[in-house]
This record gives C-alpha cells, sequence and structure tokens, in this order.
C-alpha cells in the first residue's frame, strides 16, 4: 500500500500537471481588457423567465500593444449562478460566454465556453445584500481572482481565473453609454474536467459520499483550503447520514466531483464571492460563533479555527499532520501570490488576514487545543447542573473546542464552546452557547483528539 506521504506529495502535485500545458487565456494573471458587446438589458430581463436565454454578441479582445482591438469574436451569452441571478442580490448577474463558431487565433482557441465574473452591482464596500451578505460592486471579482490564485498557488484543485476589465456595449442603449468595470474570467466546468483528465462528473444524484468516492488526502486537502478562504459557501457529504449544514439536502455544493479512468473521483473547488476574501464580514457570524472565543476577537480568525477544527472529527491524526505539512511547504507561494495579485487594498488585507490565521493555527501546537472528548458530555447555565444551556439540545459533540477556563467550581469548569458542528446554529439555534459561557465536567475536555 502507498505511503501517506507518498499520497499527499501527488495530492498536492500542481492542478495542471495532469495534461500537457497549452496556450491559454490562463496561462497567466496579468489583467485583460476586454470588450463585449450585446443586448444585456434584453437578457437580464428575459432570463428570469427562462434560465436558458441567451443573446448573440461580439466580444473584443483590447490588445494595447499594438494600439489597436483585435478582431471581435462572435459569442453567445446566458445568465449563470444559483443566488447572484436573483434581482435582490445582483442587478447585473453573473455570465456566461460561449463560442459556438470558436475562437481561433485567439488566447480563446480551443476554448468552447468561459465564465464571466461581473461587477454585481455598484453598491458600497459596507453595503452588503440582505439575504446572503455578498459584496455587490466591482472590488468583488478581483478579490475572487485572487481567491482562485491561491488556491493554485497551494496545489489545491480549482478552476483557473484570471482578473480582467470589461467594457459592456449595450445594443439595446438607453442612452447612458458603455459600462467599464472589474471582473474575472473563469474557466468552464466542462474545459476543467478535460484538464484533470476526466471522463465524467457526478451529480447531486449520482454522488454517495466522499468517505465512498474520493481519496481521504484528496477531502482533507479541500476541507483545509475552504478553512483557509474563510468559506462557508460549500457542502460535501463525508459519509452517510452526514447532516453538517446544508450537506443532506446538497451532497455537493460548489464543487465538482470529477471521474477518471481509474482511482477515486478527484472534488475541484470554486465559488469564492462569499468567502472572508471577498466579503468584509460574514452577516451569519453571530448566529454560529463568537468572537470572544479568542483573546484577539478576531472574527476571520475564529472562521478559521472553527472549519480547521471540525477536520479533526473527520481525519486521522496523521492525515491531518501530512495535510499540516504539506500546506505549510507552499506557505512562500501562497504569500507570494497574495503580493502579486490585482486586488484593491483591502481586499489584499482580508486576505491576509484569513491566510495569516490559517498559518497560524497549521504550524503550532493551538491545531490540537482541547475538545471535548467524552460522548454524554452536557453544557448548564450553572454549577448545580439545573439550567441546561440548551434544553433538550444541551448535548456537546465529541471534538467541540473548549476555551481556556474562566471559573473552577469542584469537577466543572466554565468555558466558552466553539460550535464547529453548526449544532446551535439555526434553524435549532441556542444562543446560550453561542453568547455566553457554560459550565461542562474538566475530566471531559483533552487536547489529544483524534488520538
Amino acid at each position: 500500500m502507498p505511503k501517506l506521504w507518498l499520497l499527499l506529495l501527488l495530492a498536492f502535485a500542481p492542478a495542471s500537471s495532469s495534461v500537457a500545458a497549452t496556450a491559454s487565456v490562463f496561462d497567466t494573471y496579468d489583467l485583460l481588457e476586454l470588450k463585449l458587446e450585446a443586448p444585456f438589458r434584453e437578457l437580464i430581463a428575459k432570463a428570469q423567465q427562462d434560465e436558458n436565454y441567451a443573446v448573440a454578441g461580439k466580444l473584443t479582445i483590447v490588445d494595447k500593444s499594438g494600439e489597436r482591438d483585435r478582431d471581435a469574436i462572435d459569442v453567445k451569452i446566458s445568465t449563470r449562478g444559483h443566488t447572484s441571478k436573483q434581482t435582490s442580490e445582483c442587478e447585473f448577474p453573473k455570465l456566461k460566454i460561449a463560442f459556438p463558431q470558436g475562437a481561433e487565433g485567439s488566447i480563446f482557441a480551443g476554448t468552447k465556453a468561459v465564465k464571466l465574473g461581473t461587477h454585481c452591482g455598484d453598491r458600497g464596500d459596507s453595503e452588503l445584500t440582505r439575504k446572503y451578505g455578498r459584496l455587490a460592486n466591482e472590488k468583488e471579482p478581483h478579490r475572487e481572482a485572487l481567491a482562485y490564485r491561491v488556491l493554485h498557488a497551494l496545489g489545491v484543485p480549482t478552476l483557473r481565473a484570471r482578473p480582467a476589465r470589461v467594457t459592456y456595449l449595450f445594443r439595446d442603449d438607453d442612452g447612458s453609454g458603455p459600462l467599464v468595470r472589474n471582473a474575472m474570467l473563469l474557466e468552464d466546468d466542462d474545459q476543467a474536467a478535460r484538464r484533470y483528465g476526466a471522463k465524467a462528473q457526478l451529480t447531486e444524484d449520482t454522488f454517495e459520499s466522499a468517505q465512498s468516492m474520493m481519496a481521504p488526502a484528496d477531502v482533507a486537502r479541500l476541507a483545509f483550503a475552504e478553512a483557509m478562504l474563510g468559506n462557508f459557501d460549500w457542502c460535501l457529504r463525508f459519509e452517510p447520514g452526514d447532516r453538517y449544514r446544508c450537506d443532506n439536502r446538497h451532497p455537493l455544493w460548489n464543487m465538482l466531483a470529477l471521474v477518471r479512468d481509474s482511482g477515486p473521483a478527484l472534488p475541484v473547488i470554486y465559488d469564492f464571492d462569499l468567502t472572508g476574501f471577498v466579503v468584509p464580514r460574514h452577516i451569519w457570524f453571530t448566529q454560529a460563533f463568537s468572537e470572544a472565543f479568542l483573546p484577539s476577537r478576531s472574527q476571520p480568525e475564529v472562521e478559521v479555527l472553527g472549519q480547521l477544527q471540525r477536520t479533526r472529527s473527520l481525519f486521522p491524526r496523521e492525515l491531518l499532520d501530512a495535510t499540516r505539512k504539506a500546506f505549510v511547504d507552499r506557505k512562500t507561494e501562497a504569500l507570494q501570490a497574495l503580493r502579486d495579485a490585482t486586488v484593491d487594498d483591502e481586499g489584499r488585507r482580508l486576505a491576509q488576514s484569513y491566510v495569516t490565521a490559517f498559518y497560524r493555527f497549521l504550524e503550532d501546537d493551538e491545531f490540537y487545543r482541547p475538545v471535548v472528548v467524552v460522548k454524554g458530555t452536557r453544557a448548564f447555565l450553572d454549577t448545580a447542573g439545573t439550567r441546561p444551556a440548551c434544553g433538550d439540545a444541551s448535548q456537546v459533540p465529541v471534538g467541540t473546542p473548549v476555551g481556556e477556563p474562566l471559573e473552577k467550581n469542584g469537577a466543572l469548569i466554565k468555558v466558552r464552546l466553539l460550535d464547529v458542528f453548526w449544532r446551535w446554529a439555526p434553524p435549532s439555534e441556542c444562543k446560550a452557547i453561542h453568547q455566553q459561557p457554560v459550565w461542562i465536567r474538566s475530566d471531559a475536555v483533552a487536547s489529544d483528539y483524534p488520538r
């Protein structure tokens, strides 16, 4: 049987190593300037009733070196996305650009389609969308492109991305003229599948669980990567019956599961517009966590720690340590990607806060911090054990991180709990756990988990 270290070495090989390198729009992270002409108002209006509605358009690559525009490419344009297609979220939704007649002679040669991450809207930096907390302005696309770039530097399978600047020319112009905004070009799912040598993709109906269909090293890698990004908009059914967050409804969410000629399915993660790299805050934070859990009172640190600590209940210690080492070995590349990226200053600072927290917890003993290790441990609001913190839901899952003891009373300690399993988040919300310390037995807590 191959050694675990060999499996991790192969798992963290550069994402493009499975196919021969070819000239592509994604061969560089340089800002790409484009012109896109189409009846956009017609498209956005009619796509609300018909999700498959598409319009004809023209795409032009702005060639500054020659001081002229290259020849326009005939394209088909449609809207795409899940929540971003809702008008309450984005006034200008994400787009998909298809090349029905090909794009030979350009950087899109051999590409059937490409995704375009748009600016979504023109709201202020602090005005997040009400339902999902999206940053709806042109800073978002370049921040999201940075997330893809850092993942690529770390060898995490994902789509390829590139920052862009797009001039939208409205054929159904109302007199307001062209619209020029930042954007992000993103590799199409089918193109990515071919790049990874996949022959098929699993769907929510055909996917069983990560435990039965994916390699543990690949799954551990993606869980660590999502923690680094501060991303909670993803789901993967780890094992049958897994009900963490949305897995029972969506066994696969914001990730591809690629089937190759041999071996387990490969998870490829994508869609990072709601990550900590992008949004200045998560509007749901207080429904699941408390910044008081850490002395720093840093929300990015709490979010990163929360997802990292959950991995201790998913993987054996040997795999956890091997995955930690693999990420630490690429720390230099990740930091270089942060420095070199095309992104606004605040976006770079946000990303830096998550990456710094991630490596802080990986590189020292804080990774194996105290957690509840005794099944059946209950949380109380009093030392007499007469006031359960959450009624019938007061039992604390094994693996729940415990903060520094604030008080001691006999066999009990008063501590804050970190709800890494979202045990007390909506719809089963328990504000007591999130907002205040509770009493638990001190002998139910240990650091050597998993053993």
